[in-house]
């Protein structure tokens, strides 16, 4: 029995056993304790299956194609209990995890951003991620400032997290191939505890900024700053006064996470 691939659900299975036991081992846990884990999009098990080794890790699986749920109830005993159908996106994690888990995971390419804001959502329960991804996006996230891959998933992970890029995957390590290279990273949570700034304002100006990301940040940030001046009740010289610092000068990719957060403070 084989699982078919669905091009709808962004399936590319692994089926190298070298690289499956490579990122089952770059989960980095401390020792004495089951950490629970959750893997996304196990598939046909294939790192499933080293993960179940550990006694390290405490695992839970979630799955949304029945093919594939089917097959590792039939292929792996120890999943079951441990397995839950249904869509990542729409778990209520809080239901299923009290305290904190990592993640693990092959993660469907169509799917990868949607998965890394909704860990942000739960960053302080979750202090570690382990995920192969396409390698355009696994550069995009642990690249630094001024850079043209440099952009909005690299600020709000790097806010918040440590980005390691541990290791390339070719093509051919999959079935079916798929067209682009794809990418091993590890995200393990960082000091911060606070932004000090307010952090939805933050994803604002940094999306903001990057959603026009060709233009300087005087251009891309004008209908916040015309906000906040509605706001004070500014004069017109009072807004262009505002708009005249010169890290307005600056296109988005220029600036740090440091730099986003003094941006972001004075928009407050």
């Amino acid at each position: 029995m084989e699982v078919r691939a669905k091009k709808a659900l962004g399936q590319h299975f692994l089926t190298d056993l070298s690289i499956a036991q490579r990122i089952a081992e770059a989960l980095i846990v401390e020792p004495g304790k089951a950490m629970p884990t959750l893997e996304i999009g196990p598939g046909m098990g294939v790192l499933t299956q080293y993960l179940l080794e550990r006694e390290d890790v405490d695992l839970r699986m979630v799955e949304i194609d029945t093919e594939s749920v089917n097959y590792l109830l039939t292929h792996f005993p120890k999943v079951q209990g441990r397995l839950l159908e249904a869509d990542f996106l729409k778990m209520k994690l809080e239901k299923f995890f009290s305290g904190q888990f990592c993640i693990i995971g092959n993660f469907p390419y169509n799917i990868s951003s949607q998965i890394f804001f909704k860990v942000l959502d739960f960053k302080d329960q979750v202090p570690q991620v382990v995920c192969m991804i396409q390698k355009e996006v696994a550069e995009r996230i642990a690249e630094k400032p001024g850079t043209k891959t440099y952009g909005i998933l690299s600020v709000l992970l790097q806010a918040w997290y440590d980005i390691e890029y541990l290791f390339t995957v070719g093509e051919g390590a999959f079935n079916p191939p798929p067209k682009v290279k794809s990418a091993v990273i590890r995200l393990v949570r960082n000091s911060r505890t606070d932004l000090g700034c307010d952090e939805s304002l933050f994803k604002s100006v940094v999306k903001t900024g990057f959603n026009q990301r060709r233009k300087t940040l005087r251009n891309s940030l004008r209908q916040l700053a015309v906000a906040k001046a509605s706001r004070e009740g500014w004069s017109p010289e009072a807004l262009a006064d505002f708009l005249s610092d010169p890290v307005f000068d600056l296109r988005p990719e220029r600036l740090s996470v440091e730099d986003f957060i003094a941006l972001t403070r004075r928009f407050e």
